[in-house]
């Protein structure tokens, strides 16, 4: 009998590795799940193959890839002169090394079976009332355009087989935030856990976004924001968060160098929502005006919704402002400009890339000529691939898709790509993202992360000009720019083997 049981064991063992033998040499595919295909059936650049191998040989929970981490020379692309503190260098430089995921996640085996593969998605698409937001919520419109784009994304994927390692589509899995800081945490919770979404996108305001991406660390999910611009966002240092899209710093920097460098402006007023969006989005504006000599002599704020802005107006007015910088909601920004043409206010009218929206333009008529908004792409440029997805969106909304739908529709196919490549593990979906060492190529143009996973796309200028707005890079308009320094003297944070530094 013992004989009997030994040889049956002895067979088994040996079609085993006959087995294991014939799938390494290529004769038999691999039937587990855990093993993705040779061909993943979305494109892989060449140099991403290294990262693949690292990532996805790991069955360890204590291993961690041996891929080089990003370092930056430069945050931001902050100019010499626009950098805090006087010019006294920093005991440590922070943000310029990236940070690595060390968990044990990327050992977890993936599910037998799924009938789905669920992508969550979290922004502002039904209005609510809310002390944390002060009164009725107001992101709704730019909300729905950015879940049409997360939607056209996933359609696109699922009309080209959905997730190709186990044939099945992907599927949505839509949350609304509310503008309540804690209900963006509890929504976290309900994808991470109750629908066990793969990765999650979206996210607007900045006081959600925050509370959402520590609930995603604690989670650990993969999360990829396309919409919020709060330059704060990404200085959590979470090694699970992502932006595809511009921030305000980067934004008023170009303001910046285009008022008082280009233009010649001396006394720039600010006028904003009394909101985070507003507080943080005119920071670097207002700081950047002190260290280049111009400081702002005053900064109104107001309540979002607010119809009557005589007041905050009328001083500025006072002030002897030579220009108006707006940083609000696009229809609280045309009033302004409205009330203060009425006031007789000439001054140069500039704001932030909300005021783009077509709400702006049919707000303010004629008064929105000659209007400067930042932006953070150019949906004018000759691109097929942008020329694609705004008919397919077109076709498929009935309307023309807008920043935020763009940059929903990038950052999702970027984790449905992330997804196909890495299979059903979080962890590895996350390290995808984070050593992909080739810029995506997406609708709003080249995305390449910075060594914080910040979006480091080209920021640009766009000017009311004969009743529609043209889009202009820094070269295009001869903005000059102060002097990008690059530092070294963090570089020895990680040992040079594992660091791939990137030009500013």
């Amino acid at each position: 009998m013992r004989f009997i049981m030994i040889t049956v064991w002895v067979l088994v063992v040996s079609a085993g590795l006959i087995a294991h033998e014939k799938q390494v040499r290529g004769d038999e595919p691999a039937q587990s799940p855990q093993s993705g295909p040779s061909d993943f059936g979305v494109p892989v650049e060449p140099s991403m193959k290294p990262v693949l191998d690292a990532v996805l040989s790991i069955r360890d929970p204590y291993h961690v890839p041996q891929l080089p981490l990003r370092v930056d020379q430069n945050y931001g692309h902050t100019p010499r002169d626009l950098e805090p503190f006087g010019y006294v260098a920093p005991f440590k430089r922070h943000f310029m090394v990236q940070m690595e995921y060390t968990g044990p996640g990327r050992a977890i085996p993936e599910p037998e079976h799924v009938d789905t593969v669920k992508i969550g998605f979290l922004g502002p698409i039904e209005s609510t009332v809310s002390v944390a937001t002060g009164g009725k919520s107001h992101e709704e419109n730019i909300g729905k355009m950015m879940l049409k784009g997360a939607q056209l994304a996933v359609e696109k994927a699922n009309e080209q087989g959905g997730y190709h390692r186990r044939k099945v589509p992907f599927e949505l899995i839509v949350r609304n935030d509310n503008g309540l800081w804690g209900a963006s945490g509890n929504e976290i919770i309900h994808l991470a856990y109750k629908e066990q979404v793969w990765a999650i996108v979206g996210t607007i305001d900045g006081a959600n976004s925050h509370i959402a991406i520590r609930v995603a660390l604690k989670a650990e999910v993969p999360m990829v924001n396309t919409g919020d611009t709060d330059p704060t966002f990404i200085e959590t240092n979470i090694p699970w968060v992502f932006r595809v899209i511009s921030d305000d710093r980067r934004q008023c920097y170009l303001l910046v160098d285009y008022i008082f460098r280009k233009v010649g402006i001396q006394k720039l007023g600010i006028i904003r929502a009394s909101n985070r969006y507003g507080r943080f989005g005119v920071r670097e504006l207002r700081d950047g005006s002190r260290r280049l000599g111009k400081p702002v002599p005053l900064e109104m704020a107001y309540f979002v919704g607010q119809s009557d802005f005589s007041l905050e107006l009328q001083r500025l007015k006072d002030a002897g402002v030579e220009a108006v910088a707006h940083w609000g909601d696009a229809e609280d920004g045309a009033r302004i400009l409205n009330q203060m043409r009425e006031m007789g206010m000439k001054q140069p009218f500039f704001a932030c890339d909300r005021c783009l929206g077509p709400e702006f333009a049919e707000i303010a008529g004629n008064n929105a000529e000659g209007v400067v908004c930042a932006s953070p792409w150019n949906p004018d440029r000759d691109d097929p691939r942008l020329k694609e997805f705004r008919e397919r969106f077109t076709k498929r909304f009935g309307v023309e898709p807008d920043t935020y739908a763009a940059h929903a529709f990038d950052g999702t196919e970027m984790l449905i790509w992330a997804i196909q490549v890495a299979g059903l593990n979080r962890a590895k979906i996350r390290d995808v993202l984070a050593y992909r060492n080739e810029p995506w190529q997406g609708v709003v143009g080249k995305t390449q992360f910075t060594a914080a996973l910040d979006g480091r796309e080209e920021v640009f200028l766009a000017i009311r000009e004969g009743q529609q707005w043209r889009y202009y890079s820094r070269e295009e308009l001869n903005i000059p720019s102060g002097e990008i320094e690059k530092y070294t003297d963090h570089l020895h944070t990680v040992p040079s083997e594992l660091t791939q530094v990137q030009q500013p």
